[in-house]
């Protein structure tokens, strides 16, 4: 059974915490089955994360031939957008925010094979293939580029400074300099961040207010595929002595890497563990929230709330603004096809954040939930 409140959470750009209102964002229509993306995975590329273009896109339906086209492309010239996108084809949150862009995009008059070429590559959590279709489709010299992700996005601006890029999923992309500042980025890069590095001292409090007596907080993630984390773990290395916390880091490449570190980490007294975004996260959610379990270790993620629903303990991050800013990025992309600079397009930060607590888990760990935990939860699994 499940109980929802009301989270409130902070305007664009402050530092977070619990003020402001949250309300979950709502897709429209709804995306292409598993199955049917399976199908449409060209043979070819079978393995690589590739798929048909035009077979991707025809799923997600609508009556294309009765929009109207941008003037700048009813010459007859077709403009050519390129996106590397995080996860597999199959993965049903991956595929839902790559379907909103589209439709975004859709919603603007760009339709794929009329007035615009899609060219989509899918990353499968593997930053060599990440690497080799960022240097593919920047041969293809597209008008305009969407990289989905930190890893992407470095691949991207290695490959070109020219090329515009639009960005969604980076954490602090001010922190990671791929920009100056958020107001005016400058050069061929903007978008939509997915947070500040701050958030992770909000994780620890929340921690810390469910257990108490926590001492250490292991930081999970794969270094090669969420190199953000890398910054992360600086920023909440510093915050963390406020809460009586110390941060360890744990590397982690495979499952059975994963296993050895949270082992590790149950060896210590009072240990816990934060999960930030890490595509491995969403992939080994049932994994880590079972090994959670076995090891009696708290634990939050910041990657999305699939791991509370597994069986982790809790999760506060910014899943609810996702497919909003796959939907503005289409905006974004239709003003640089039309003329506009992406130096002079802010860089936007998210405005609505979840917050979700496993009440069954919290009793498994023995560990006592507060009222204001109860209080400030958007939804609670009982």
């Amino acid at each position: 059974m499940r109980r929802r409140n009301d989270l409130l959470l902070p305007a664009c750009g402050e530092k977070v915490g619990m003020r402001g209102r949250c309300r979950q964002a709502q897709n429209r229509g709804s995306a292409p089955s598993p199955a049917a993306l399976r199908a449409a995975t060209s043979p070819r590329a079978a393995g690589r994360g590739e798929m048909r273009r035009r077979a991707f896109i025809a799923m997600l339906g609508g009556a294309a031939a009765a929009w109207p086209l941008p003037a700048l492309a009813q010459s007859g010239g077709q403009r050519k957008i390129a996106i590397l996108a995080l996860g597999t084809p199959t993965d049903p949150v991956y595929q839902s925010n790559v379907t909103a862009f589209i439709e975004g995009l859709r919603d603007l008059g760009w339709v794929d094979g009329r007035n615009a070429r899609i060219d989509l590559r899918w990353g499968n959590g593997n930053a060599d293939l990440e690497k080799s279709f960022a240097a593919e489709l920047v041969n293809l010299a597209p008008d305009v580029i969407l990289a989905c992700g930190t890893a992407n996005l470095a691949f991207f601006q290695q490959a070109t400074r020219s090329i515009p890029i639009v960005f969604v999923q980076v954490s602090d992309p001010v922190a990671q300099h791929f920009i100056p500042n958020l107001t005016r980025p400058g050069g061929n890069i903007t978008g939509f961040a997915a947070f500040e590095f701050s958030i992770g001292g909000k994780w620890i409090e929340l921690l810390k207010q469910v257990a108490p007596a926590l001492q250490w907080a292991g930081l999970l993630f794969n270094p090669d595929i969420s190199p953000q984390n890398e910054y992360l773990f600086q920023a909440m290395t510093k915050d963390a002595p406020t809460f009586g916390v110390e941060i360890v880091p744990l590397r982690v490449h495979s499952d059975a890497e994963i296993e050895a570190a949270l082992a590790s980490l149950a060896g210590r007294p009072n240990g816990g563990f934060v999960l930030p975004n890490d595509i491995n996260a969403t992939s080994r959610a049932k994994l880590i929230s079972e090994l959670a379990l076995r090891y009696r270790l708290p634990s939050i993620s910041g990657n999305d709330s699939s791991y509370v629903e597994a069986g982790g303990l809790m999760y506060y991050g910014v899943q609810a603004s996702l497919l909003d800013q796959y939907r503005a990025a289409a905006g974004y992309v239709d003003r640089i096809l039309k003329g506009a600079k992406p130096g002079e397009l802010p860089v936007q930060l998210p405005t609505k954040f979840k917050f979700v607590v496993n009440l069954k888990t919290a009793k498994t760990l023995g560990l006592t939930v507060p009222p204001s935990i109860f209080a400030s939860a958007d939804e609670v699994i009982e």
